[in-house]
């Protein structure tokens, strides 16, 4: 008996439907065509394993399950449910006019219970798109898929549940998830906020400035001055995530396996910190089977690398292309994928090996030549996408003492929600949302200076040595400072708030 029902695959972020396709004729053996990997081969193991252990026969006929389009690699254990479902049904041990009504996907063990798997939103995305009445999923992944409108979504926790649901005798009810309920009430709970740092004003109004342009930012000073706490509490004054930019961000986290049992819509920009130590791969994504990377998963939010210097030269140059287009494609022999990688960079680095360099009470170990050695570790190309060079300072005893309360996050984001709504309407019609992104052609039209604005300017890149590749980046962070305070034009207060953020490209900084 032929039979047909339907799973899904995972391509970069989104779905693909797979038609698997049951049959038995004269012979013996179990054979599974259409690309399929080690993982989809050995599932054949485990489906006669849990047929036995829940009194199933295992069939007597040669099997031959294909699995369309043949062209295409399957990959991963997630398909186990779909084929043991397509042979029980190709062997009359399960009777349903409702195989092709479902997308079925799960892992199978041995005893018949259901694992969950990765890539579930996508996958209900795709099946609503296709018409299909509902999904059949591990209970773990079921609130997942159950996110997406207008599609029946059960949660099984074992292949007889799945069976029962199938035949109608089932007393399982499909997931149901207010989606919009629940992401609007995740929306208002934060972990951090900058009413809990004491002093380091200077360092909160830039990164006020980076929240409000999209700016890249990168913190030096040494040990213990906060620069990782400070970091931490950015995504508290971006922004809040709209639901567009929410399922987006979901379903990268979902593609990676990375979302919570009792999982709903990712409802705060994601803070992503990597080890010194990851690789390539971990970074940008890849793999055998590819994998969304650090850099994706930190997509509509913020990407922190601590200590910047210690991470592989190779690491970060890798990092160059993406942080320009937003994206990042990995390229295989027979297949491209797309991830997003919109994020705000943030980096810390210590101004020397030692650690005390301008230190204001420690004195440095390191002779200058060591001081410029460790600098050099991070190249110009990846220092010219960051516009803002912050210098944080040990916060005296008087303030870390004081009994004043700081400025909540929750002020400083509608500062900065403000400014973002000036920058939405001057770039309507673009795929430009912020200044950190201007082109040339931009600057020119909308970084117009006044003759006061322009001298000051020149004057300091010459007196202060700036490089070339500041001009543009003190332009785009003044039009934020701009914007921040209400101003139309870019005033000579505004260059010279920004002129004071490029610490790192004054030619004698370390030395």
């Amino acid at each position: 008996m032929l039979v047909k029902l339907f799973g899904s695959a995972v391509y970069g972020v989104s779905a693909m439907t797979i038609t698997i396709e049951v049959d038995t004729i004269p012979g013996s053996g179990y054979f599974i065509v259409g690309l399929p990997d080690n993982a989809v081969k050995e599932s054949v193991d485990r489906i006669l394993s849990a047929f036995k252990n829940n009194d199933y026969k295992s069939p007597r006929y040669k099997m031959v399950i294909n699995m369309a389009p043949a062209d295409i690699r399957k990959a991963g254990s997630a398909y186990d449910l779909p084929i043991a479902i397509g042979m029980l049904a190709a062997t009359e041990q399960l009777t349903s006019s409702l195989l092709a009504s479902y997308v079925i996907m799960g892992e199978l063990q041995l005893d018949g219970t259901l694992r969950p798997v990765k890539g579930t939103l996508p996958m209900a995305i795709q099946a609503r798109q296709e018409g299909f009445k509902g999904m059949i999923v591990p209970v773990q992944n079921a609130r997942e898929a159950a996110m997406v409108n207008n599609l029946e979504v059960y949660g099984a926790s074992t292949l007889r549940e799945v069976i029962e649901i199938l035949e109608g005798q089932s007393s399982l009810k499909p997931t149901v998830v207010d989606t919009r309920a629940e992401f609007a009430k995740a929306q208002e709970d934060f972990i951090y906020d900058f009413n809990e740092v004491k002093g380091q004003e200077n360092i909160k109004r830039a990164m006020e400035i980076a929240a409000a342009g999209g700016h890249n930012v990168i913190l030096i000073g040494p040990p213990g001055a906060g620069k990782t706490m400070l970091a931490r509490r950015l995504p508290s004054i971006l922004p809040p995530i709209t639901l567009h930019e929410a399922l987006e961000t979901t379903k990268i986290h979902s593609v990676a396996g990375k979302l919570p049992e009792h999982a709903s819509l990712i409802a705060h920009r994601p803070f992503r910190s990597p080890h010194h130590t990851i690789s390539d791969a971990g970074l940008i994504g890849g793999g055998g089977n590819p994998q969304p990377g650090e850099i994706s998963l930190a997509h509509n939010g913020v990407l922190f690398l601590d200590e910047l210097p210690e991470f592989k030269r190779s690491v970060l140059e890798v990092m160059r292309q993406p942080m320009e287009e937003r994206r990042v494609t990995i390229a295989r022999a027979k297949v491209s994928i797309d991830y997003p990688a919109s994020f705000m960079l943030v980096a810390s680095m210590n101004p020397c090996p030692c650690g005390y360099y301008n230190h204001p009470d420690k004195e440095c170990t390191c002779p200058p030549q060591m001081v410029q050695k460790y600098l050099n570790k991070i190249s110009g190309p990846l220092l010219d996408r960051i516009d803002l060079h912050v210098e944080v300072t040990p916060v005296p005893y008087e303030e870390l003492s004081a009994d004043r309360m700081a400025v909540s996050s929750d002020t400083i984001r509608e500062r900065v929600i403000r400014a973002r709504e000036v920058q939405t309407a001057r770039f309507e019609g673009t795929d430009v949302y912020c200044n950190a992104q201007m082109s040339n052609k931009q600057l020119q039209e909308y970084c117009v200076l006044d003759m006061v604005s322009a001298n000051l300017l020149k004057v300091a890149m010459k007196k202060l040595s700036l490089s070339a590749r500041a001009y543009d980046r003190i332009l785009k962070v003044a039009r934020t400072i701009a914007d921040l305070e209400g101003a139309e034009n870019i005033k000579a207060e505004h260059i010279a708030e920004a002129i004071q953020f490029r610490s790192l490209d004054r030619e004698h900084w370390a030395g």
